[in-house]
């Protein structure tokens, strides 16, 4: 891991939402705006998260992260490995049709 905490804030009226995060919680800082902009007792909106998740994969791009850190059942023990480079959901037609 690099070390690096990146920064992505929303400031509108008295609501402020800034998210800290870095290689070992981006995917869960994602999640936490899709579980804000769901809580109806805020107002954070969809377009909110989906603002902040573009900024979010453009500071920190997955195919940038090089592995995925996950803890053990045990205190003492973790596991990490490579993550594979992601592959195409689809192919548009080389004639552009």
């Amino acid at each position: 891991m690099s070390g690096e905490v990146n920064v992505v804030a929303l400031v509108r009226g008295e609501e402020q939402y800034i998210f800290l995060f870095d290689e070992a919680n981006r995917t869960e800082t994602l999640r936490t705006l899709g579980r804000y902009a769901a809580d109806p007792d805020l107002g954070f909106t969809w377009y909110d998260a989906a603002i902040l998740s573009q900024r979010i994969r453009e500071l920190m791009p997955a195919s940038k992260m090089n592995q995925v850190h996950v803890k053990g059942n045990h205190p003492a023990s973790s596991h990490s490995f490579a993550v594979p480079a992601p592959k195409p959901r689809f192919h548009l037609p080389a004639d552009g049709s």
